[in-house]
């Protein structure tokens, strides 16, 4: 949905204040087995009934499942699922066969409590309603899984244990070791909702079945503003619905998630991402406290979450909140990726676009002042983004200018033409637009002359800017398809690049060369 830019409070700011007024409310909770306290976000948590099992553990059933990796892939795989009430003891079961799972592992809870009187519900409420939602996250990180093998899990809880019944089970892949694997898929996306629309892209994934799927933020639009206002309208259980949807790619296939501004939900804590916290476990390892800022690696490619939040003047609730950190680490992360021989390629993924030409939400200066340089100094090969719900995908960029024309259909070297920019926010949260013509695979249109770009300053003010890198551009639902291959012999490794509509019609194709 569109973004409306607003120059109001930072989102610290508006948390505090909001704290200050509902202090004596409980705004979430977050616990794990045994009761011990979680702090999810920036306030106390609640006691009282909300924690106690309300019917038997047999009819609650685990549903909303989703796979996330850790920093090393090849042994580390996180599985995250839902449950409509507290249960007792929630556990998985994990094997490499489904009728040998093994015993039950204790999985972490953190309950999200959220007040009712500061949502706008989408559905109808009953007369007699709850003053809070109250959502069950669970969480069981694995460590220490063999390399390359695939497990078979289940999800249960006292009174609930699929095991043995064949009922409910799920599996997952571990990645090779580094150096000892061959080629590999991935897909990626943004701005997805909950839809019908949103469902077909989610299907095209479980057809593809890449060995992980990146979401470049604006995941469910239960906040549907979007501007990190404690005002913005949201409802906590359209989460409910975007997990149940996406479970049957998300319970098979790893989802590495960015913070999108629709994910700023400043009920929850200063920075707004204690939902965030609550629902997903990424790596998170650029700083003790991050958050959807993370780095790992699989195989031959190193990958990069960022939190354009940070640097947004489009959106500026977050702006600058992690004081220079994010920089800081992200320039040292691509050094020291860029030194590591085993590394053939660099993705960046993140939400806000460094290069756009949809006016709907426009390109991010910010982005463009302090992350291009870097990413033009440590030769990023495949920059990511969504916020512009739209395809679109530049020539070759070096220092804020095409170096060459890229037609679909050819081939990139990064090292020496400089980083590819795709912006691939058709994951189904509705359309946008573009000021100039559709250029896609099959369907080029005479695309030499130039483009407007808008951009907003730091002051809010937005500018045009005439650009020539724009193309290739595909008004539509759509997702991206990336083929991995090493090198062998004299064949250098590649990335085979794809756009891919929602019954797999490819928009755009190109190579990423080492």
């Amino acid at each position: 949905m569109r973004n409306t830019p607003g120059r109001g409070l930072p989102l610290a700011e508006q948390h505090e204040q909001y704290t200050a007024r509902y202090s004596r409310r409980a705004l979430f909770r977050a616990g794990v087995v045994g009761g011990t306290a979680l702090a999810v976000g920036g306030v106390l948590p609640a006691t009282g009934s909300a924690a106690t099992e309300k019917v038997s553990g047999s009819a609650l059933r685990p549903f909303g499942r989703h796979l996330a990796y850790g920093a090393d892939p090849s042994q580390q795989v996180v599985v995250s699922w839902q449950v409509p009430a507290a249960v007792t003891a929630p556990f998985i079961r994990i094997g490499v066969s489904p009728t040998d799972l093994g015993t039950p592992i204790a999985a972490e809870v953190r309950t999200l409590t959220s007040q009712l009187s500061w949502q706008h519900p989408v559905e109808d409420e009953p007369l007699v309603k709850p003053k809070t939602v109250v959502q069950q996250y669970l969480h069981a990180r694995l460590d220490h899984l063999v390399p390359d093998t695939t497990y078979y899990y289940v999800v249960g809880h006292q009174g609930y244990d699929p095991a043995g019944r064949l009922d409910g089970v799920a599996t997952f892949h571990t990645a090779p070791a580094v150096g000892r694997g061959a080629g590999f898929g991935f897909t990626a996306f943004g701005d997805q909702g909950v839809g019908y629309n949103a469902i077909a892209t989610a299907n095209l994934i479980s057809g593809l079945s890449p060995a992980f799927h990146l979401h470049m933020g604006d995941l469910s639009y239960a906040n549907t503003d979007g501007d990190g206002g404690t005002d913005n309208k949201y409802d906590a259980r359209v989460w409910d619905g975007f997990f149940t949807q996406n479970e049957p790619a998300a319970a098979q296939i790893p989802w590495m998630m960015a913070i999108g501004n629709h994910e700023m939900e400043p009920w929850y804590a200063a920075d707004g991402y204690g939902g965030v916290r609550a629902r997903f476990t990424m790596p998170d390892n650029a700083w003790s406290g991050s958050t959807g800022i993370y780095s790992w690696r699989y195989q031959n490619v190193g990958l990069i979450s960022l939190d354009g939040n940070d640097i947004c003047y489009n959106t500026p609730a977050n702006l600058n909140y992690t004081r220079g950190k994010q920089l800081a680490w992200l320039k040292s992360t691509l050094a020291a990726m860029r030194a590591d021989t085993t590394i053939d390629f660099i993705v960046v993924y993140f939400h806000q676009c460094v290069y756009s030409t949809c006016q709907d939400n426009g390109a991010e200066l910010g982005a463009q002042q302090q992350w291009g340089p870097l990413f033009d100094q440590y030769k990023v090969d495949l920059v990511l983004n969504g916020h512009n719900h739209i395809f679109e995908r530049t020539d070759p960029i070096r220092a804020g200018k095409a170096t060459r024309k890229l037609a679909s259909g050819d081939t990139v070297v990064p090292s020496k033409d400089g980083t590819t920019y795709v912006v691939a926010g058709g994951g189904g949260g509705g359309i946008y637009s573009f000021p100039g013509s559709d250029t896609y695979l099959g369907h080029e249109t005479s695309n030499d002359g130039t483009q407007p770009m808008k951009v907003s300053d730091k002051d809010g003010h937005d500018t045009t800017v005439k650009v020539t890198w724009s193309r290739v551009r595909y008004t539509g639902y759509c997702l991206v398809s990336v083929t991995v291959t090493p090198a062998s012999g004299t064949i250098p490794a590649r990335m085979n690049v794809q756009a891919l509509t929602e019954d797999g019609t490819a928009v755009d194709q190109f190579t990423v060369q080492r």
